[in-house]
């Protein structure tokens, strides 16, 4: 008999693995029925839906390893970086999903709120803070849409040698800046950056990046905390945030 594998467990939402298929179990069916529709019109490799019997979603493993994790040193060859960034830019330039992502007011006003709790709750020192807020503007500024995966995490990158497998977990896909998710797969691995916009193959602004990494940190610390994660883990959130200063 296979043994039941648990991914990720939080009262949100659950991912477990057994044998060769993920199930994932979500209270908000909204955003399963993003993750369906996002992978369907993704023009890069995707797992397979197996069924869907709400409110689990079975979907079938991808082969090779993920691309790194958050914290510790990736192990990928920089030509799979850059295989990402390509892969980065390949759905960029697909046509947009029906759904709008957040706004620009929208990322303001959770900046100020998750500012205000980081500094009133002492989770981090107010200078921090302060220093990462002002870092994080150069990223709140007009962008034109593009189709983003919302969280392309390294975790979320699957790699055999070189070559992208497949990317996983479509939830927060939207219409977005393109560099947020370039943001988002470097974040912590700033030494990797060069490889993957050598792959995405066009000029970007690297300071909006860098503010994307002090944002989307600052963004989430609090979700981290009290989900049970801890933030403050050598090469995460936390030290994402001290690297700024």
């Amino acid at each position: 008999m296979e043994e039941v594998e648990v991914v990720v467990a939080h009262h949100e939402r659950a991912t477990l693995r057994v044998g060769d298929v993920f199930l994932k179990i979500d209270a908000d069916q909204t955003r399963t029925d993003v993750e369906v529709e996002a992978m369907a019109m993704a023009p890069i490799p995707t797992p397979e839906v197996l069924w869907r019997k709400p409110p689990v979603l079975a979907l079938a493993a991808l082969p090779g390893t993920a691309l790194g994790r958050l914290g510790e040193p990736s192990t990928a060859s920089p030509a799979a970086w850059a295989a990402t960034g390509a892969a980065a830019r390949m759905l960029h330039d697909a046509p947009l999903p029906p759904w709008p992502g957040r706004s620009l007011d929208e990322i303001a006003s959770l900046l100020d709120g998750e500012c205000e709790w980081l500094v009133t709750s002492g989770v981090l020192p107010a200078d921090l803070v302060t220093r990462n807020r002002r870092v994080a503007e150069a990223a709140l500024r007009p962008w034109t849409p593009v189709f983003t995966h919302g969280d392309l995490q390294i975790t979320h990158v699957f790699i055999d040698g070189d070559e992208i497998t497949g990317v996983i977990d479509w939830s927060e896909a939207s219409q977005g800046d393109a560099l947020y998710d370039l943001a988002t797969l470097t974040l912590g691995h700033e030494e990797h950056l060069g490889d993957v916009v050598a792959g995405y193959g066009t000029d970007v602004d690297l300071d909006v990046i860098r503010a994307w990494w002090s944002l989307r940190s600052l963004l989430a610390v609090r979700w981290l905390v009290e989900h049970g994660f801890d933030p403050s883990s050598p090469g995460c959130e936390v030290d994402v945030l001290r690297s700024r200063m």
